[in-house]
């Protein structure tokens, strides 16, 4: 099994391995394909569709639908150009520069034209090619000067076309379906006496085979090109391109073919010659004296399965077509007019109608018979491919076998199986300069090595033989839906004389992945080739892969490892191979330390034994400064296993005693909600020994003898520090010893302090568990760092901060640790402290202004110290409070992690937004919030009481304990940032996190509730209209919009969402109107911060912002709360209206302005229309809450909201006399809808307010004959006495009780002492002149008889 190491580079990663098995291959990722679009067919199916990019996260690793391999796609040699189509359509992707997210400038292909490219109906694309056509200028390098896509379809037409989807030139040589377009350029011979190719195009049918000569081609092409740019500036200047010289062949007795090669000109040997002419025309067969030169074509197919053709040159004479030109004149052109535009972009209606052009005259084929086949009636050949040297072909076939043929002696000579569907590339690869420029032999052309490239979709592997009967050098793991892109050829238009000089920059084998969309370049190093056993580098190679086997293995003994190991390493010749293995050995985690120091010992001695002119010096400096960093390695390991450890200082312990003391119980509350461990690989654990290896890989040797820590990534830096310090910090090992080989060994310092405060914070947890002896000990290596030379230098300013301090608080204050950042800072603030004793002890009084400025610096600094030790004391509060769970149910979410830096970079309002979050997180309601709050200003009034009793202090600290953990944490938060986490503050910051997670959540309605109640907090009426107004214009307006314009219609949230919604809108409205009608009453609050946390530079506060906002139009506000209490009330029972509807035209206009801004208002008298739809909207509204309290035997109060909510009534009154609404027709209304229900109670308090009761007593007269209608008339169970009693009745009443409809009672069923009530009501209400006077009286006896009776 071949062993691959990845070794990763800035512009490639390179993949090696060792002889004859292994391959260099360079996945040249600047080539990226960004194309996401689909094109779809006439018949609505999907033509292309290209949907890949290596940024996109998803679809990096999924496996997407194998749609490339529907499509026909090729490539430029020059890898700037792809074509990819499938039917009639096609997209060119360009190369482009492009600019990453590191700033770094990489190729990317990006679309630069998509269209259809067929004209003739049902014609479809069936072979693309990409020919880049060489400059002609005198200072070109070999880059092409333009690139033409030829494309084949199935009509036979070939057709030409330019980067831009220009077409150039349309040909139609024969009528069958084009099956391969394939093409050859020009090549330097490498040999003298090679007959020199020219230049082709071929093309091949079902049954014939046409080549286009590539000089006539080329200049076709440019004149075409020529004159396209002409006709597209002028649209008449025309000019007739020469014609193309092409030759026909018709290729007889083969049943079928698929693909060809043209394998260009060849000449017989005299040999040849002689015996092909004795077998075709027997003993007396003629022989010329020259042979003849010939024109070689190979095809594959059935019958037989490989063909071999020879056209003698001269056979045939070249046939001059005539060019369909796309760019013809407008008087001869029946395709497209250049007046008129391109591709017939502009053409009228009758340019469109005019006749179809004549198809051009199709030449017949010169007749070709096979001169010979490899003939296997059950094999069909799928594709051929010629090698670069023209000696060479691979063939794949049905039966999943690739085959080698030898084109010169027209054999097969190797066979591979187990590749269906296989694709084929050639590498040819020059013999590098370097190794033979000192030979001999460097005048002799290079030598070349051919490898086949084939890769294998069904399994998914890439593989690389050597040839002829070579190894297979590599096999790589790649997708199953790639493609292999090989395009045979260089520039067009090339020649002996041009390419001097030239440096063609092309790529011979490209494998495109749809699933990642990286295009990879496949590069193999000459060396593979050799299978010479003298050659020193292939046997170097062999070496380091008998290494690798080696340390590889698991269950071979240390002393036979390190004694192979080292014959290996010392008989490797080549230095950078040498350098190679030795790297390799180094990075093996399986060697231990011994047998690394015994053989990088060896190869060092061996070294220096030698000539100094024969020795590599970067293969010694690599094996002294690896020997260094190896002895630094065991040297630590040992004192980290010694036995003796240092006493601490009586004086230090003292000073950690008292400062720890003052911060147990902070500590002892913050250890509790550390987050608790979680599931980890052993390996990655903290305890986990470091290997060698990795301690090797993070440090590296100067050229002046130091080493220099190499910081990589994260886990890394603290694997190291772990290793350093951290038996010193558990006081296991002599820390000073340790100190001192570190200093010994030239680390400075600097990062010797970085990597100790790294494994210090990195290790919080466990430091918590022994806090006393962590500190003191981290204080005695603090003591020992500083120490050091180079630490604290000597020419250091007084007069600025010390840079060996300033670099403890910067790691303190970036630290999200708080409780081992504030030990830290307490630890070296002492340190500090005891630097400068010296400076106030001073016996001498040297001079006064020298001790004067001495002191000003030492001052400086303790300020900076103090400050730290401040601000680190708030965030071990604040982190605690963040650390607190959410209870079981909340929403919760990932726990907010703060430090100095991440609060003071989030302005002055950081810290009210980190307490937000968690209030949020921990689902606290605004009315427990508020009561907590409460309590601290109630605890703030006690303390400021100057007299107070010892027993009162200890009730009050005793209940203090036994209030709810989470509120005494944050009272305490509040205590520490008494201005940061004001109640406005607070307030503010909670309100506008509630309505951020409303956004994201619309059909959270709760939340917005919550966002609203919050700002109902806020005291300050200043910062309640800045909220407002903010949340307004972010949040609501549009989303109130949304659902004014389509209240029937889907908006994003449901019916109960939307609900809530439009309530909390009236409720911000509400608030902001008496916000606004405050505001002048009130002078604006004046906002402050702590000063410890006074530095802060970010983004401004909730607060802040709030003051900064303009005033807002009161009756703009107004016509809003208008419009979103009609909507809430129509949502809330149902009632189907345009809101547009119930305003008029000025109306409608002022809506969803700027609420800043003075707007033209609805004033004076309102059309009646108008006024009797609002009318009928609210009489609507009515009925609705009367039916959603139909319980007339439930005493229970109503509800504060929804839509059993008793103020609903006088909303409609109070929206009816904004809307020009008569007040007294909604009241009567109501009377009667409470009466219809059966609420006689509410009907009669209503009744009082009515004010036209001739009116209401009509209406109740025939409520009350329809309930006695029903008693009388249409109740199942009659009595009796009812019956008496109708009969009894005058005639006008009984007609008139019969007329009554009860259905239209909702609760006709009223027991008979409310009715009496009623009609009483109706006596007293009707005067005695009113024309139904005596029909009340009439009811009010019946009633009282059946009363009676009952």
């Amino acid at each position: 099994m071949t062993y691959f190491t990845f070794e990763s580079t800035t512009d490639n990663i390179v993949i090696g391995c060792d002889i004859g098995q292994t391959l260099i291959l360079l996945l040249q990722c600047h080539i990226i394909l960004e194309y996401k679009r689909s094109m779809r067919t006439s018949k609505g199916g999907i033509g292309l569709k290209i949907s890949f990019a290596l940024q996109v996260a998803d679809d990096a690793g999924g496996q997407g639908e194998p749609w490339l391999q529907d499509c026909v796609v090729s490539l430029s040699p020059c890898a700037d150009l792809l074509v990819v189509a499938r039917e009639q359509k096609a997209a060119f992707l360009s190369a482009k520069w492009r600019t990453d997210d590191s700033g770094r400038e990489e190729m990317t292909l990006g679309v630069s034209w998509t269209g259809t490219l067929s004209t003739e109906e049902g014609e479809c694309v069936s072979s693309t090619i990409c020919i880049p056509l060489a400059s002609q200028k005198r200072s070109s390098t070999g880059r092409p000067d333009w690139t033409c896509v030829v494309v084949g379809f199935t009509s036979g037409y070939v057709r030409f076309y330019t980067e831009s989807g220009v077409l150039l030139l349309a040909q139609l040589l024969h009528e069958d379906p084009v099956l391969r377009l394939k093409c050859r350029t020009y090549e330097i011979p490498r040999h003298p006496g090679v007959t020199e190719q020219h230049e082709e195009l071929s093309i091949l049918y079902s049954a014939a085979m046409v080549t286009i000569d590539g000089f006539s081609l080329f200049q076709s092409l440019r004149a075409c090109r020529n004159q396209a740019a002409r006709a597209a500036a002028a649209g008449n200047d025309v000019i007739q391109p020469p014609p193309l010289a092409y030759k026909k062949w018709g290729l007889q007795e083969m049943d079928t073919i698929v693909d060809h090669s043209s394998v260009g000109i060849m000449t017989l040997c005299v040999f040849d010659q002689m015996k092909n002419a004795s077998i075709l025309g027997g003993f007396n067969a003629s022989v010329k004296g020259s042979p003849p030169a010939m024109s070689q074509y190979v095809t594959v197919g059935s019958g037989p399965y490989t063909g071999f053709y020879y056209a003698i040159e001269g056979s045939s004479q070249p046939l001059l077509s005539h060019v369909a030109m796309a760019v013809a004149s407008k008087l001869t052109s029946a395709l497209f007019s250049a007046a008129s535009g391109w591709l017939g972009w502009n053409k009228n209606k009758n340019e469109e109608e005019a006749p179809q052009k004549q198809k051009p005259k199709v030449e017949p084929a010169t007749p070709l018979s096979i001169r010979f086949g490899l003939p296997d009636s059950r094999r069909h050949g799928e594709s051929i491919c010629l090698s670069p040297c023209n000696m060479l072909a691979g063939v794949t076939d049905d039966f999943g076998r690739v085959t080698l043929l030898d084109l010169a002696r027209g054999i097969a000579i190797r066979m591979w199986k187990g590749y269906r569907d296989a694709q084929l590339g050639w590498l040819q690869v020059p013999e590098e300069r370097s190794e033979r420029d000192l030979s001999p032999s460097a005048s002799l052309p290079r030598r070349h090595a051919l490898f086949l490239v084939i890769y294998a979709p069904r399994r998914g592997i890439l593989e690389v033989w050597a040839m002829q009967q070579g190894p297979r050098v590599g096999a790589f793991t790649v997708g199953k839906h790639c493609r292999l892109l090989y395009a045979g050829y260089r520039l067009m238009g090339v020649n002996s004389v041009t390419s001097q000089g030239w440096q063609l920059h092309t790529q011979q084998v490209c494998l495109l992945d749809p699933i990642t969309g990286v295009l990879r370049t496949v590069n193999i190093p000459f060396h593979l080739a050799l299978s010479d056993k003298k050659s020193e580098r292939a046997k170097d190679m062999h070496l380091v892969k008998k290494l690798t086997t080696l340390l590889r293995s698991r269950d071979i003994e240390l002393d036979i490892l390190e004694s192979e190991a080292r014959s290996i390493v010392l008989d490797i010749k080549h230095p950078a191979v040498k350098k190679q293995a030795l790297e390799s050995l180094l990075s093996n985690k399986n060697t231990p330390v011994s047998c690394l120091v015994n053989i990088t010992r060896a190869l060092d001695d061996t070294l220096k034994r030698q000539e100094p002119g024969e020795v590599d010096a970067e293969l010694l400096q690599l094996c002294s400064s690896q020997l260094k960093l190896l002895q630094l390695y065991t040297d630590i390991q040992q004192l980290h296993s010694a036995a003796d450890v240092e006493e601490t200082a009586e004086n230090v312990r003292t000073h950690t005693h008292r400062d720890l003391k003052k911060l147990r119980a902070s500590l002892e509350r913050y250890a509790q909600f550390t987050p608790r461990p979680s599931v980890s690989f052993a390996q990655d654990s903290p305890d986990s020994p470091l290997p060698a290896q990795a301690f090797l890989s993070q440090l590296e040797c100067t050229e002046d003898e130091e080493v220099k820590v190499i910081r990589r990534s994260e886990t890394e830096w603290n694997q190291l520090g772990n290793f350093l310090f951290w038996s010193c910090l558990c006081g296991k090992s002599p820390l000073h010893k340790v100190c001192y080989t570190l200093q010994q060994a030239g680390i400075s310092p600097q990062q010797l302090l970085s990597l100790l405060l790294s494994v210090w914070l990195h290790r919080e947890k466990e430091l918590l568990q022994k806090p006393e002896e962590n500190v003191r000990n981290l204080h005695r290596l603090l003591v020992a760092l500083s120490d050091m030379k180079g630490a604290v230098e000597e020419s250091w300013d007084t007069q600025s901060i010390s840079p060996w301090w300033q670099q403890v608080r910067t790691t303190c204050v970036q630290s999200h640790n708080a409780a081992a950042a504030l030990l830290a800072a307490l630890v070296a603030h002492r340190q500090k402290n005891r630097n400068i004793t010296p400076f106030k002890n001073q016996p001498t009084l040297m001079c006064v202004c020298q001790f004067q400025s001495e002191w000003e610096a030492v001052s400086l600094e303790l300020e900076q110290w103090v400050v730290c030790v401040r601000q680190l004391e708030d965030v071990l509060v604040l982190q605690t409070l963040l650390l607190v769970p959410p209870p079981p149910g909340a929403t919760g979410g990932a726990t907010v992690q703060c430090s100095i830096k991440t609060l003071l970079e989030g302005g002055t309002g950081g810290i009210a937004d980190s307490v937000s979050k968690w209030v949020f997180r921990q689902d606290i309601s605004p009315e427990r919030l508020k009561e907590i709050l409460q309590k601290r200003g109630n605890k703030e009034a006690d303390d400021n009481v100057e007299q107070r009793d010892e027993e009162e202090r200890h009730e009050q600290e005793k209940s203090q304990e036994d209030t709810d953990r989470t509120a005494e944490l944050l009272l305490a938060v509040c205590q520490r940032f008494p201005h940061s986490l004001s109640p406005d503050f607070l307030f503010a910051h909670c309100c506008w996190e509630y309505v951020v997670q409303w956004n994201k959540d619309p059909e959270e309605g709760r939340y917005l509730c919550w966002s609203v109640e919050h700002l109902k907090m806020v005291s300050s009426p200043h910062i309640q209209q800045g909220v407002c107004t903010m949340m307004w214009s972010t949040f609501i307006a549009k989303r109130l919009s949304a659902a004014t314009f389509l209240m029937e219609k889907d908006v994003g949230m449901g019916d109960k969402a939307m609900t809530s919604f439009l309530g909390c809108c009236v409720q911000l409205l509400n608030i902001l109107m008496e916000a606004d009608s405050a505001v002048e009453e009130v002078s604006a609050p004046e906002l402050s911060i702590e000063e410890a946390w006074s530095g802060a530079e970010g983004p401004a506060s909730i607060a802040e912002l709030a003051l900064e906002q303009r005033g807002v139009h009161y009756p703009l506000v107004q016509h809003h709360c208008l419009l979103a209490s009609l909507l809430h009330a129509a949502m809330t029972f149902s009632v189907k209206v345009k809101p547009f509807s119930l305003f008029d035209s000025k109306g409608k206009n002022a809506f969803f302005r700027d609420l800043t801004t003075i707007q033209l208002m609805p004033s004076g008298d309102m059309d009646p229309g108008l006024v009797s739809v609002r009318q009928e909207f609210l009489l609507r509204v009515l009925t609705g809450w009367v039916q959603a309290i139909d319980d007339p035997t439930s005493s229970a109060p109503l509800p504060s909201s929804g839509p059993k909510a008793e103020w609903w009534p006088s909303l409609c009154l109070e929206l009816g006399s904004l809307l020009q609404v008569n007040p007294d027709i909604l009241r009567r209304h109501l009377v009667c809808e409470l009466y219809s229900q059966g609420l006689d109670l509410r009907a009669e308090e209503v009744m009082l307010e009515v004010e036209d009761k001739d009116v209401l007593g009509s209406q109740l007269l025939v409520l009350t004959g329809q309930r006695l209608s029903y008693s009388l008339l249409h109740s199942q169970n009659q009595t009796q006495a009812a019956m008496e009693l109708l009969a009894r009745l005058p005639p006008t009443l009984c007609t008139w009780l019969k007329a009554m409809d009860p259905r239209e009672l909702r609760c006709p069923l009223i027991p008979l002492p409310q009715t009496s009530r009623l009609v009483g009501r109706l006596i007293e209400i009707l005067p005695e002149n009113h024309a139904q006077y005596s029909l009340a009286l009439h009811l009010l006896e019946a009633v009282e008889v059946l009363t009676t009776e009952d």
